[in-house]
């Protein structure tokens, strides 16, 4: 049982509330967990809980039926994420930690951690200390091999894990490492728990080869009861009958966890199969059912690795390991998270987002940090979720009631950034976002994520589908939904500005017979119940966002967005580098083959187009403007010739942005 403390108890209160539990039966430990001073009562007492609950300086309590009441769900509904330095494990990311096996040398550690970091990981792995099996083998470097880990890790910019054998050595580790491992043959070494756990640094927990899913959540226990607040499980295996692997991965592990605890949940893969060439099969695979995050182990010479060799990746395979964790991660509704690799002069990061603002001379970086993202919709909205992939969860956020509230935020600068959506895989383009980018011409696309949506029917807590005789949403969600709603016609469609606010007008007006068809994260933030859930007509259903930021004015003369130092966020989830996307709008000529002149420039420079539409062009009867998105070339020179081109031959030209897009 955990009894929350209120905020402003008193010493007497608390003297007394203790003492009240002691003499019904119970062991009490105090403690902080979260932003929370709790009790934790354990042990073979009674107590009503109505009575406790209304004692002086008791805010709430929690029972849970589990022996893990820390680590229970019970405890904690919401899901815990786990930051290390910059790196945050949890939510909706997927967070990559990358690194050999064992630290072998100062080089063999600094190349392998910049490989790693050059292929996305975020965390450097590495052993300093190694519990082997044989004691003839190597057993790692030491104290010494985590200085060079450290090191390593401040070069690139990574924070670091690396595992801790013994409680006297903790102490030692504890201002060299940034988050402690334990290992899979200490996960029941109880001392060892208490004394990392009350240091107070985040903890890597991994599984041990013979222990259940709840002696694993007792060892986490353990942690979070000695007063450690972040902890990470990893599942790496456990010992079956069968030999042909290392290990047997329990992916079924996954989801069983994700029940039971708050805590995230990530896989170490290698430890898993125990063979190189089912690694990365094993790690997509953990992606697949819903894991937080890897633990991969990779060596530049793995044939020469002193230990594990044999499942230790080259890093040209982790390299194409990430790129396939990218390309999978939307479809399980999560994102590969990203994180800059330098901190550059004239950027600034929000508080707790993770991303970067390039800000301009008139707007120092300190402002820049206060500037929230812009959305419009209510808590639970596709844009919003967009933007939780994009910054983060705790990014500062804007509400807007419309989608052009977000272009006059950003242009008012009350917003840092926005985040727009402009084309649906099953309807296409939404027209009227597309013409606020005419409108704003001082706006720049600087982003882009694809989404993928699933949408539910949402209905009050005691409606039923039979009953139901209105639904309500945005008429791109009428629209994507459009098979499963001719199967009821006689429900009315009422449009909704967004999604979420079709939701939040049930919930407000306590509608029984009207439902909604917008998102399970809608439903859960208004209290409201799914009837059905996967409405869409085409489970291939994915909305383009743009992410929007103010230009800068241009000092090229014509306000390019790109290549001028504009205002420009620059989210480590859309990855780093050059931009490789471009969007254009313009016009020709009305005369034979001007549109086709237009193609030849790019297709003559190697631009693929991925987008060619055309929209008529308003107070223009007859003519068209055609929106063109295109691939940007490594060579950037060449690309700025193809716009001066490009401008020669058409009539109105705008350049909405150019930017990094996902895979």
């Amino acid at each position: 049982m955990i009894v929350v403390l209120s905020k402003d108890i008193s010493s007497h209160d608390k003297e007394m509330l203790c003492i009240y539990l002691r003499d019904r039966g119970f062991n009490i430990r105090e403690q902080n967990f979260g932003e929370d001073a709790i009790l934790g009562a354990s042990g073979k007492g009674v107590v009503d809980i109505r009575e406790l609950g209304l004692l002086p300086g008791v805010e709430r309590v929690a029972a849970t039926s589990k022996p893990y009441e820390l680590a229970s769900r019970e405890t904690k509904t919401e899901d815990t994420i786990v930051t290390v330095g910059q790196v945050k494990i949890g939510g909706s990311r997927i967070s990559v930690i990358a690194g050999p096996c064992a630290v072998e040398s100062r080089e063999q550690i600094m190349e392998t951690a910049a490989r790693v970091r050059e292929s996305g990981a975020v965390m450097l792995r590495g052993g300093a200390y190694k519990p082997r099996t044989s004691p003839y083998a190597f057993q790692g470097l030491g104290m010494q091999g985590l200085e060079y880990m450290k090191a390593a890790g401040e070069a690139n910019n990574m924070p670091i894990v690396t595992e801790v054998v013994s409680p006297e050595l903790a102490v030692q580790m504890k201002d060299l490492t940034d988050m402690f491992q334990i290992g899979a043959r200490n996960m029941q070494n109880f001392e060892l728990l208490k004394k990392v756990g009350s240091l107070g640094k985040p903890v890597l927990l991994k599984r041990g080869p013979s222990a259940t899913i709840e002696e694993w959540l007792l060892s986490a226990e353990y942690l979070l009861a000695s007063g450690t607040r972040d902890v990470v499980l990893c599942e790496r295996g456990i010992r079956t009958c069968e030999t042909y692997t290392r290990n047997t991965l329990d992916i079924s592990a996954i989801p069983v966890v994700k029940g039971l605890s708050h805590l995230p949940v990530i896989v170490d893969p290698s430890h898993a199969v125990g063979i190189r060439a089912k690694v990365s099969p094993a790690a997509l695979a953990a992606v697949a059912a819903g894991a937080d995050g890897l633990t991969v182990e990779v060596h530049p010479r793995p044939d020469e690795a002193l230990s594990d060799g044999p499942q230790s990746l080259y890093p040209e395979q982790f390299e194409k390991l990430m790129r396939d964790i990218e390309a999978l991660a939307p479809v399980v509704g999560k994102e590969l998270l990203r994180i800059p690799r330098y901190s550059m002069p004239g950027y600034a990061a929000p508080a707790g987002s993770g991303s970067l603002l390039r800000v301009t001379d008139s707007a120092p970086a300190e402002a820049a940090m206060d500037l929230p993202a812009a959305y419009c919709g209510e808590n639970g909205a596709y844009t919003e979720q967009a933007l939780n992939r994009i910054f983060g969860e705790d990014a500062p956020r804007l509400q807007v009631d419309s989608f052009r509230g977000i272009f006059d935020a950003v242009l008012g600068g009350s917003a840092s950034a926005g985040v727009v959506p402009v084309e649906n895989s099953l309807t296409g383009s939404i027209h009227e976002n597309y013409d606020l980018f005419l409108r704003y011409p001082d706006i720049a696309i600087v982003g882009e994520l694809k989404l993928r949506v699933v949408h539910c029917l949402i209905a009050h807590e005691r409606a039923d589908i039979d009953s139901l005789r209105i639904v309500r949403s945005h008429p791109q969600g009428f629209a994507q939904c459009r098979e499963f709603l001719e199967k009821y016609p006689e429900w009315v469609q009422e449009p909704c500005t967004t999604t979420a606010t079709a939701v939040v007008s049930i919930a407000r007006e306590g509608a029984i017979r009207v439902a909604a068809i917008a998102s399970e994260a809608a439903a859960k933030a208004h209290g409201l119940k799914v009837l059905r859930e996967g409405i869409e007509t085409n489970p291939l259903n994915y909305t383009r966002f743009v992410i929007i930021s103010r230009r800068c004015g241009g000092r090229n003369g014509d306000g390019c967005a790109d290549r001028c130092g504009d205002t420009a966020p620059v989210p480590p989830s859309l990855g780093s580098g050059q931009p490789n996307k471009a969007s254009l709008v313009f016009s020709v000529p009305d005369e034979p083959g001007s549109l086709f002149a237009c193609l030849k420039i790019m297709s003559e420079r190697g631009l693929n187009l991925s987008k060619l539409e055309s929209r008529p062009i308003q107070g223009k009867p007859w003519e068209y403007l055609f929106y063109v998105d295109v691939s940007i070339p490594q060579a950037g020179e060449l690309f700025d010739k193809v716009l001066d081109e490009l401008k020669g031959k058409t009539v109105d030209f705008y350049h909405l942005g150019s930017y990094r897009a996902m895979l």
